[in-house]
């Protein structure tokens, strides 16, 4: 028997149960076939392991083969064109592109066609990998395969992410990327997409375009895909929509003063106060802190569109300095959105501009909008009696029996985030009486752990002996890396015997 063929046969074979346990995420069988001899730099159909790891988004597994001599830099596939770290990239595999790094992969190597890792990373869209591969010495500079700079190439994307990451690393050619963002604000992104793949469909007939918009990193992803006779799909492409946001934040890094009609303008178009263009645009505003934002955004505040007032609200809370003024300009608008004490059918579901409002109150911190808080608890939305609840934490007059009732029926709200929030709000009301310590205990065993923790820290702050045992739980069971714990430690600077702190201090987590 020829033993070199016997030897190849059991490589063979060591090297199946490699790519098997890759496929499968097994780290455990991937530590098994490497002891058993699996070679780490072995091939599959041309393909590496690290590469397959790399792209089946596998970090642990990258590491025991960089550990075990694979190369970072060796190229994959039947060209022999492809590299691990741009495998993780284009998949956005963000701690891949970590342990590739880590292990001795160069950040700017090109892979066939001239791409680099951060290339393909900012013309998907990936803006953890992007942050990786430049806090990692990827050139912010260097342009790709297509000619555009990076900065360009965001811009163009609609990523307002790969932006800020580019930004932050000081990326040429703002003026650029800002006439490229100022091209595609207010775009139809769908018909432009759909064009472009017909015309790249060599002629071939399409029956059907399909669009998806997709919520995702503060802003909305288009996918196009082209669809044949038979439903198969053809041809895909997406772009995001986060233009408006990148044209404020270039003109900001070049130092143009955009007209606050014009920011207002994108903030509207988008229509969601929790979108980048309004976000974005609101911090360009509160930025500035100078009496002309302040008259101009009190202004907004008078406007019969619902959304204007809601920006007026949120620009008024975000402008430092001008709190005392704002106050009333923002009790009065809470005082108006309120939902009325009317039948439950007739009560408004509409949430804007009294979210904006409650929110911007919260940012003022004054008790005397106590009165207009309290009038928007019974909201229907959700989001609504969190911001309220939120609001009320730390500003409630000692004795006021209105907000504690307000506070105790919020703090058994079937949202847990609202739950999450009274109980926080009660934690931090100046009083101590049976009422508010009987609150406080009957949220220790909430199904949310944060609301649970905000109990155990409420009743630590008036030592209660309750607080002791139920702080010990949440630093024992919950989440090691979880805000309830985080929570539970802050609590323990009001325990104040010193062996029973000192204790609780020592309590590890007993999983993860």
């Amino acid at each position: 028997m020829d033993l070199r063929h016997v030897r190849t046969a059991r490589q063979g074979r060591r090297m199946s149960t490699l790519f098997d346990a890759i496929r499968a995420g097994d780290e455990d069988g991937a530590v098994r076939a490497l002891r058993s001899g699996a070679d780490p730099e072995g091939r599959e159909d041309g393909e590496t392991a690290l590469y397959r790891a790399a792209v089946g988004d596998e970090p642990g597994i990258v590491r025991m083969l960089l550990a075990a001599g694979a190369d970072p830099g060796r190229r994959s596939g039947p060209e022999e064109g492809d590299l691990p770290l741009c495998g993780a990239a284009c998949g956005g595999h963000a701690e891949v592109v970590r342990a590739l790094l880590a292990g001795g992969a160069e950040a700017d190597q090109e892979e066939e066609f001239g791409f680099t890792a951060l290339a393909w990373a900012l013309r998907l869209g990936h803006a953890e990998t992007a942050r990786v591969l430049l806090e990692h010495g990827a050139d912010p500079d260097r342009p790709g395969p297509d000619g555009f700079l990076p900065l360009v190439a965001a811009a163009r994307r609609g990523s307002t992410a790969c932006v800020r990451a580019l930004l932050d690393h000081e990326a040429a050619a703002p003026e650029a990327a800002l006439r490229e963002a100022r091209r595609w604000i207010g775009a139809d992104i769908a018909a432009e997409l759909r064009r472009g793949l017909v015309a790249g469909n060599d002629g071939g007939q399409t029956y059907e375009a399909v669009v998806r918009r997709v919520r995702e990193d503060g802003g909305v992803t288009v996918v196009v895909e082209l669809l044949r006779e038979d439903g198969a799909p053809t041809r895909g492409d997406e772009r995001q929509t986060g233009h408006a946001a990148i044209a404020t934040l270039l003109e900001a890094a070049i130092g143009l003063r955009t007209p606050h009609e014009e920011l207002a303008a994108r903030a509207l178009r988008c229509g969601d106060p929790e979108l980048d263009a309004w976000t974005t645009a609101v911090a360009e505003l509160a930025g500035r802190a100078d009496e002309e934002t302040f008259v101009t955004a009190a202004g907004w505040c008078s406007y019969r569109d619902p959304l204007r007032r809601a920006l007026g609200a949120r620009v008024l809370g975000a402008l430092p300095g001008f709190g005392a003024s704002a106050l009333p300009v923002l009790r009065r608008l809470a005082a108006e959105a309120a939902p009325r004490r009317l039948a439950a059918e007739a009560v408004p579901t509409a949430r804007e501009p009294l979210l904006s409002t409650v929110l911007a109150l919260g940012e003022c911190g004054d008790p005397t909008a106590v009165p207009e808080l309290l009038a928007a608890a019974g909201h229907p939305e959700a989001a609504v009696r969190r911001a309220v609840a939120g609001a009320l934490a730390g500003i409630v007059p000692a004795g006021h029996t209105e907000a504690l009732g307000v506070l105790l029926a919020l703090s058994r709200d079937g949202d847990s985030r609202v739950r999450d929030w009274a109980t926080l709000a009660l934690a931090e009301l100046p009083d101590d009486t049976p009422l508010v310590r009987a609150g406080l205990a009957e949220r220790l065993g909430d199904d949310d752990p944060e609301t649970a923790a905000e109990a155990a820290r409420g009743l630590a702050i008036r030592q209660d002996p309750r607080a002791v045992d139920a702080l010990a739980a949440v630093l024992a069971d919950g989440d090691p890396d979880g805000a309830a714990r985080e929570t539970a430690l802050a609590a323990l600077e009001h325990v104040r015997d010193a062996r029973v702190r000192t204790r609780l201090e020592w309590t590890a987590p007993r999983r993860g």
